[in-house]
């Protein structure tokens, strides 16, 4: 094992310039290559480098005719669209900063976000963004601006920008340089109030290049695409988009992730980005149809040869007789899962949480691997991530060109380079915690670096259970491996101080009609009234089974509880990143937990 490792940056830190330069640099090299497909009318229509140019240009305008100055904050709430992008850019462009919101947000929340950052200006989505603003927009005088997508707001700007120069424009593009202030992200804050990370285009503009230049596989082959589901608001969807545009990947936006299978077939992505539950979904819902349709023994066959595959690729190949069954595979399952997410994807990017070994053998043993990295808001994105030429499924990744990590003495990983944000906003005492004065950021993950460099995350430093006989757990390796899961769709692992680990597992809504159908009970059941039910307590112990293989016995879960009721981010336990907010869980379950051990 080692210690420290670093992979030479491919571009260095920028020493002028902003992330304007791209899309002015995109139109004057290649003014008619379509840059973006945006969804209008039942189709996908394309935006050329020029147009996409022209409205930024003209958005900015309106931008700095509403009074905006530079280095002024100016919010963005909404859900992942094209307006989004253009917003961001010209927020950019006026010489501004910008401070995305989760459109899922409270009240309280936009309150405190938009109050903190001292927003002068705020871009909604939709009438139903504006009724959260309005319940709190006394409380923010400053934010007087207040545009709205829905309502044709980069129109309005455009129109009430016609009177301001290009000379100043460019003026004010010409106030950034690559210490600027691009974003201020609050992270989503799985503890306590959210803080507010500051990337600077540097940050962003250091991260993407080598990336770009480090992926070319994904973003530089001509014809590549993606469609963007994940939010906005997040920062690794916002890496992604900058990446798309700096290299000329055409990038699409689908708002609304009930219409992803229709919108994927349509666009046709040739690399996409996702969080591990997404491709959970897709493997449990592949494994829920065959299994209705009577093929259920034929896809589990089928998904063995998939990870049988993949991993014969680490150790010399596959022989002639698992080739021959992965190329019947490939005719009967494997070609209908890649054309339900469009056909032409190849590469799909992991992030936000771990990916597990078993999926992601079993993607690459479809012929869709999936990259997976690592890293946090603080660090404009991934600090590490497994790339086309140097891939270890089970491990985050090497660190990305540029980036160095190492681990401290108690096991933390930190992480360093010109990716690493330059402090929290109006947070001295927080910034002084996390960042060293060389420049390492204390990432509160805890991790080992392999001979190679690749990097395995083995969990929270905040969340490492110490039970009543003195064992140390790390509770994420156990909840990963339980996720997997078809039936499972959140759990918490349990046992601080306790003579046994246990867990709490809640049930997956939509799964969990086809498991009534599969077993033959009443369509109407209820989660709810099934949470003693033997048949039900047999399959979640499985996925028991399957997370106890990872650990000692010591560590492995003794007793679990099913509850009726599932955490979603809308029920406050979990994150828009999806993150389980533990200190809200072991508040609102106490008395569950209470009773795994009474």
């Amino acid at each position: 094992m080692k210690t420290e490792f670093s992979v030479p940056a491919i571009v260095p830190a920028p020493t002028s310039g902003s992330l304007v330069d791209a899309i002015v640099e995109n139109a004057d090299k290649a003014p008619h290559h379509v840059a973006l497909s945006v969804h209008r009318g039942g189709a996908w229509v394309g935006v050329t480098s020029q147009q996409f140019l022209d409205q930024v240009k003209a958005v900015a305008k309106g931008i700095i005719a509403s009074g905006v100055e530079p280095g002024q904050r100016v919010g963005i709430m909404s859900r992942t669209r094209y307006d989004w992008t253009v917003a961001d850019y010209a927020i950019w462009y006026a010489g501004a900063t910008g401070v995305p919101v989760y459109e899922t947000s409270s009240a309280e929340q936009v309150q405190w976000i938009l109050g903190d950052a001292g927003a002068v200006g705020v871009f909604l989505e939709s009438a139903k963004n504006k009724a959260v603003f309005d319940e709190v927009s006394h409380d923010l005088p400053d934010c007087s601006r207040v545009w709205i997508f829905d309502d044709g707001a980069l129109e309005t700007l455009a129109a009430a920008g016609a009177g301001i120069s290009d000379d100043e424009l460019e003026r004010r593009r010409a106030t950034l340089n690559p210490e600027s202030l691009a974003t201020i992200i609050y992270t989503s804050g799985t503890t306590g109030r959210p803080k507010g990370c500051m990337l600077t285009h540097r940050n962003f503009m250091f991260e993407v290049d080598n990336v770009v230049a480090g992926m070319p596989q994904l973003f530089s082959v001509p014809g590549s695409s993606t469609l963007l589901f994940l939010p906005l608001a997040h920062v690794f969807g916002r890496i992604i988009q900058l990446g798309a545009i700096r290299a000329g990947a055409r990038l699409g936006h689908a708002p609304d992730v009930k219409n992803l299978l229709g919108d994927l077939q349509e666009f046709q992505p040739t690399f996409l980005l996702a969080v591990p539950r997404v491709f959970e979904k897709v493997f449990n819902s592949a494994q829920q149809k065959a299994t209705a349709e009577g093929k259920g023994n034929i896809f589990d066959t089928a998904a063995k040869t998939a990870i049988a595959y993949s991993e014969s690729l680490d150790s010399g190949g596959p022989g002639l007789g698992l080739k021959l069954k992965h190329k019947v595979f490939d005719k009967l399952v494997y070609s209908k899962l890649r054309a339900a997410m469009g056909g032409k994807v190849a590469w799909a990017v992991s992030g936000g949480a771990p990916l597990g070994s078993r999926l992601g053998h079993f993607f690459r043993g479809i012929g869709v691997t999936i990259l997976e990295g690592y890293g946090l808001t603080e660090t404009s994105a991934a600090t590490t991530v497994n790339r086309p030429d140097a891939i270890k499924i089970g491990t985050v990744g090497q660190p990305f060109p540029g980036a160095s990590v190492k681990v401290a003495e108690d096991g933390e990983l930190m992480l360093a380079g010109a990716q690493i944000y330059v402090g929290y906003w109006n947070n001295p005492t927080a910034t002084a915690e996390a960042l060293e004065p060389d420049g390492w950021f204390h990432s509160g993950d805890i991790g080992e670096i392999d001979d190679q460099g690749f990097v395995k995350i083995t969990g929270r430093k905040k969340e490492l259970l110490v039970t009543a006989g003195g064992k140390n757990v790390a509770p994420a390796v156990l909840e990963d491996r339980l996720r997997g899961n078809p039936l499972v769709s959140q759990c918490i692992v349990v046992g601080d101080g306790q003579p046994f680990i246990a867990a709490l597992v809640t049930i997956d809504p939509e799964s969990f009609p086809a498991w009534l159908k599969q077993t033959g009970k009443p369509a109407d059941t209820t989660i709810a009234a099934s949470v003693n039910d033997p048949d039900l307590i047999a399959e979640v112990q499985k996925g028991v089974d399957e997370a106890n293989k990872a650990v000692s016995h010591a560590e492995a879960i003794k007793k679990f509880a099913i509850l009726p009721v599932d955490w979603t981010e809308e029920g406050g336990q979990l994150t828009p990143s999806m993150k389980l907010k533990r200190n809200v869980v072991m508040k609102e379950f106490s008395s569950d937990v209470d009773a795994l051990y009474s």
